[in-house]
C-alpha cells in the first residue's frame, strides 16, 4: 500500500465522474487521472490509423506502445496527450464514444493501461475515475465512490456536452449509445462495471456537481464516516 492517498471514483457514462473528479482534485490539490480518457485516446489513435476496433491483435500492440500523459496548460486546464499530440477535444467525438467500450473490453488492452494507471498512483496523491478503479486498478484505495444517475439524466448531460462542442446528435441516439455502452461495460469478462463492495454509492440524478463534490469532501474529511 502506497503512502500516498488514493480516491477511486467509478460509474457508468454520464454519471458525472470526470466533472466531479476534476473539482475534487482542484480542492484537494491531488493529481487527477481520467482513465476513461486513456481508453478514449487509444481508441482515437486506432481510428485515426485506420485500425478496426475488431482487430484485437493490432489494438493490443497499440496499447503497449502508445504513450498517454496528462499535462496542465497555461490556463490550469488538464490536457490529454497521446504520443505527443494534444487529443483532449478529439477523444470526445461521437465516433470515439461509439467505439471506446469495444476497445476497453479487450483484456490485454486493459492490462497494459492498468499498469500505466497504477504507476501514476504510486508517486502522487491521486483521484482516479473510471469503471474498475475501486475493484481492479486501486483495490486498496483510501476512499471509493460509485456514481449513478438515471439513464434519461445521463443522456441529457451527454447530449448537452456534444451540442456544446458543435456535434449534431439526437437524444435518442445518445440514449441508444449509453445503453449499448452500459451493456458492454457491465457484461465484459474482464473488469466489468460494478461497485466495489466497500464503495459509497451516490445517485447524482438530482444533484449538481457542487453538491456531489461537497458530499464526497465531507466523507473524505471525516475519514469515511
Amino acid at each position: 500500500m502506497t503512502n500516498f492517498k488514493q480516491i477511486a471514483i467509478d460509474g457508468p457514462a454520464g454519471a458525472g465522474k470526470s466533472s466531479v473528479a476534476k473539482k475534487l482534485a482542484e480542492k484537494l490539490k491531488y493529481i487527477y487521472v481520467d482513465t476513461g480518457a486513456m481508453y478514449r485516446a487509444l481508441t482515437y489513435k486506432a481510428l485515426k490509423k485506420g485500425v478496426s476496433v475488431t482487430d484485437t491483435k493490432k489494438l493490443i500492440e497499440l496499447a503497449k506502445t502508445t504513450l498517454i500523459d496528462f499535462q496542465i496548460d497555461d490556463s490550469n486546464v488538464q490536457r490529454v496527450i497521446c504520443d505527443g499530440e494534444d487529443v483532449t477535444e478529439a477523444i470526445r467525438r461521437p465516433e470515439v464514444s461509439d467505439a471506446v467500450s469495444v476497445v476497453a473490453a479487450i483484456p490485454e488492452v486493459r492490462e497494459s493501461l492498468v499498469i500505466k494507471q497504477r504507476a501514476l498512483a504510486k508517486s502522487n496523491n491521486i483521484i482516479m475515475d473510471g469503471r474498475d478503479i475501486g475493484t481492479i486498478v486501486l483495490p486498496d484505495a483510501n476512499f471509493k465512490f460509485f456514481l449513478i444517475a438515471s439513464l434519461e439524466e445521463r443522456a441529457k448531460r451527454r447530449l448537452e456536452e456534444f451540442k456544446s462542442k458543435g456535434y449534431k446528435v439526437t437524444l435518442k441516439g445518445v440514449i441508444d449509445d449509453i445503453t449499448k455502452r452500459d451493456k458492454l461495460d457491465s457484461e465484459r469478462e474482464t473488469s466489468p462495471l460494478r461497485p466495489a463492495e466497500d464503495a459509497l454509492i451516490i445517485d447524482t440524478s438530482d444533484l449538481n456537481i457542487t453538491q456531489v463534490v461537497n458530499h464526497i469532501l465531507n466523507v473524505v474529511n471525516n475519514g469515511g464516516s
